[in-house]
Parts: C-alpha cells; structure tokens; sequence
C-alpha cells in the first residue's frame, strides 16, 4: 500500500541540518514550545542529542484549556532529557489581546493563543541569542494546519519533511513516551478539540493521499494506492489548493532586478 516511509538515516540528516543552521547563525542554541504533544517531544529529543541538552531551551505556555497531563509529560521528559524547561502562563496575555480586540470567535482565538506563544518564544530566543524551532510536520504544512506568524512562524522547521505518521515513527525510535505516542493529536486551543476533527480526515489515511499528491500520481491512482476514496482525494487535495498562501511569505510585486520570492537567491551574496 501507498504510505509515507522512514528514510533509516533521517535522524541524523536532522541532526546534521540543527547542527549546521545552529553554527552559521553563530546561535547559543534552540527554543522550542513544549507542548507534550508529539511533535515537539520528538524535535526536543533530536535536537537534545544533536546538539546537546544544554543548548535546549524548552519552553511550556498553558492556558485554560492545556490538559494538565500534557504538562506533567513534558516536564517530564524534559527532565529525564536534562533539558531547561521553563513555564510561562499566557492567559493574561490571551485575555487582554482579546479584548482590546472584540475576540469571542473561538477560531480566531485559537490563533491568538497559538501568536502569543510565539511572541514568547522569540522574546526569550532575543534574550539568549538562540533560534527558534518550528514544530510543524509535512502533514500539517500541507493543508495548511497551523497559524500563520504562530506556530507555523520559526527560524528553521527540522520536522518538515516528515508526515505526521512518519513523526511518530520516529518518536518510537527515539523512545519518546508511550503517553505521548499515543496521545490524540491536538493543539489545546479549545475543550475537546482534535487535529483529525479539524482536518475532516485521519493522519493515516491523509499522509497516504499526500503522499500520492507529491508524486504527482493521478487521483485514481491514489485511490487504488492508498485505499481510499475518491470524495477523501479530493478533500485533500481541496485543503492543500486554499492554503498555498500560508506556504509563502508575503508575495512582492516584481520591479526590481532580482525580487525577494521569486528570482533571489541567497546563495548569490557570496558572489
């Protein structure tokens, strides 16, 4: 069947490319928002034994609806990883930023929250001299499953590349907790909420249909290839078409010789 596979050497592929981004950028070493979740389990692991934990800074932002056994993990582990973790409340920053707003919508204030968590992250990132990690999956990026200048904001994002079935093999391999491998993804934004409620669709089957998307196969294929239906093909492939915007920065009309987005290249500074 049709599915995403676990590369052997992808742990030390991200290990090479934390180690490289954290040198160029002459930074002290990385934050990242530790949720108890899957995928920053697995990032704070890789990047403990990339670059070593005292390089880590792992950073919990609860508010009313962060389940209490989500912290209790990440604590946890952040402990048994030698890992600094720190603790920052953020209801009072959610508060006041949703009422200077007239904010009741729950959507929207899912996006607040997941704002100001990373205002906080990159406060403390200014503060030690250190890059922020992006905990986003390959997954998510594609149907556009995170918050724009939230959570989907970072300096470098090592999980990218992965499907979220592909981040939980991983997290088997790195042994990361059985609690938070089989833990039902969610972002905490509210009571009860789910990644797969959300996307109308299970990871597995999701990452199947994605994988077929990026090898360019036909939607019968895909069908054929990864079981599933034609109605699931095309709500996939209807979330990765409305959320291309969410995957580039913000586009810049062309005047001049070389514009940023479309045919600069950093590489070309050091002719």
């Amino acid at each position: 069947m049709l599915r995403p596979v676990l590369k052997p050497d992808t742990q030390e592929v991200i290990s090479q490319f934390l180690r490289h981004h954290v040198n160029i950028a002459k930074a002290n070493g990385v934050v990242i928002g530790m949720s108890g979740g899957l995928d920053s389990s697995v990032l704070a692991k890789l990047a403990a034994e990339a670059l070593g934990p005292e390089k880590v800074l792992a950073v919990m932002m609860p508010e009313s609806s962060t389940p209490d056994e989500c912290m209790a993990d990440a604590q946890a582990m952040a402990d048994e990883w030698g890992i600094e973790i720190l603790t920052v409340r953020i209801n009072d920053m959610v508060i006041s930023a949703s009422r200077t707003m007239k904010c009741s919508d729950r959507g929207r204030l899912g996006n607040i929250k997941s704002r100001c968590r990373m205002v906080i992250l990159y406060n403390l990132a200014a503060e030690r001299k250190m890059l922020v990690l992006g905990t986003g999956n390959k997954s998510e990026l594609l149907t556009g499953y995170f918050t724009k200048w939230g959570d989907g904001g970072s300096d470098i994002c090592p999980l990218g590349d992965l499907y979220k079935t592909q981040v939980r093999e991983l997290g088997v391999q790195l042994g990361v907790p059985e609690s938070v491998l089989a833990r039902v993804p969610s972002g905490d934004l509210w009571k009860g909420q789910t990644d797969e409620g959300e996307l109308g669709i299970d990871y597995a089957t999701l990452d199947r249909i994605l994988l077929g998307i990026e090898l360019c196969m036909k939607d019968r294929d895909i069908v054929k290839g990864a079981a599933v239906t034609e109605a699931q093909v095309k709500h996939v492939r209807g979330l990765v078409a409305k959320t291309v915007h969410k995957r580039r920065m913000g586009l810049i009309p062309k005047v001049g010789a070389r514009t940023i987005g479309q045919d600069w290249r950093e590489a070309d500074l050091s002719l």
